[in-house]
């Protein structure tokens, strides 16, 4: 396997087949140097004996995700919500992570108030981001493709998650670019534009769009290359506005958790150098 180039890294979600130890192992072997972490997992196998693996192996994790969902309109609601992402703070900030990917959450039942919901964001995030802070864990917000508005995330273009994340200091409190996301609007360049220059771009990561659209979307990214998205144009949108981290290679999809991980981790190398590098 030719080494993978050097801003790679892989989500855990893109080779969900994997186990902790299969990711780490199968990613140092090809030079991946980062890795992007999601809490279940992570829970299963131990906090500390997944950041102790992790850095055994010369790795570091790119970010952890998933913090959010703050879109409660009751009381219990929001302080189980705050409850659960001090919680992931500090989960962060054992692995090493920099960035805790927030997915801010969808309406409540009955609820049609998409402005209330995204004032409740900024709400939690009021006591959320000086905790953040103390662990040296920045949170990203993340805007989700509007066809999730309804039941994952109220947050919908770049701007509207900059608007909000704008509110709290930039070394608190930024923003998460997704091409699967983002790729859509024609305000993107300007808008990385706006985040590169108040320093709030925490994260960025590359799947393709591809129609028509699968049954069940959420699980229905396209592999590098086998869509629409001009990846290559939108990593060098982020490089352009001031972006120099890692670039997070997160698929979602059935028919690459079927196959053999090594086979798919070089797939996703030879994407990466293709279509994104």
């Amino acid at each position: 396997m030719s080494r993978a180039p050097e801003r790679l890294s892989l989500n855990q979600e893109t080779v969900r087949q994997w186990s902790l130890p299969e990711l780490v192992a199968g990613c140092a072997a090809a030079g991946v140097g980062a890795v992007g972490l999601w809490r279940d997992p992570v829970r299963r196998f131990g906090v500390r004996e997944t950041a102790a693996l992790v850095s055994g192996a010369g790795l570091r994790v790119s970010s952890l995700c998933r913090g959010g969902f703050f879109t409660a309109a009751d009381p219990s609601g929001r302080a189980a919500a705050l409850a659960d992402n001090r919680r992931a703070v500090e989960e962060a900030a054992e692995l090493g992570a920099g960035v805790l990917v927030l997915v801010s959450g969808g309406l409540p039942e009955g609820d049609r108030d998409l402005v209330g919901a995204r004032e409740r964001i900024a709400d939690v995030l009021g006591e959320l981001a000086p905790w953040a802070a103390v662990h040296g864990v920045r949170l990203g917000i993340e805007p989700l493709h509007p066809m999730f508005a309804a039941d994952r995330c109220v947050v919908s273009t770049l701007g509207q998650a900059l608007d909000i994340a704008e509110r709290f200091p930039a070394e608190q409190v930024g923003v998460v670019a997704d091409s699967y996301h983002l790729w859509w609007d024609e305000r993107l360049a300007g808008e990385l534009r706006r985040a590169g220059a108040g320093g709030r771009i925490v994260s960025v990561q590359v799947a393709d769009w591809v129609t028509p659209l699968p049954e069940g979307v959420l699980l229905g990214r396209g592999r590098l290359g086998e869509g629409c998205i001009d990846l290559r144009g939108f990593r060098e949108l982020a490089d352009g506005a001031g972006y120099r981290g890692p670039v997070e290679v997160e698929i979602f999809h059935p028919g690459l958790w079927a196959r053999d991980g090594g086979e798919v981790l070089r797939e996703v190398i030879d994407g990466y150098r293709k279509h994104v590098a």
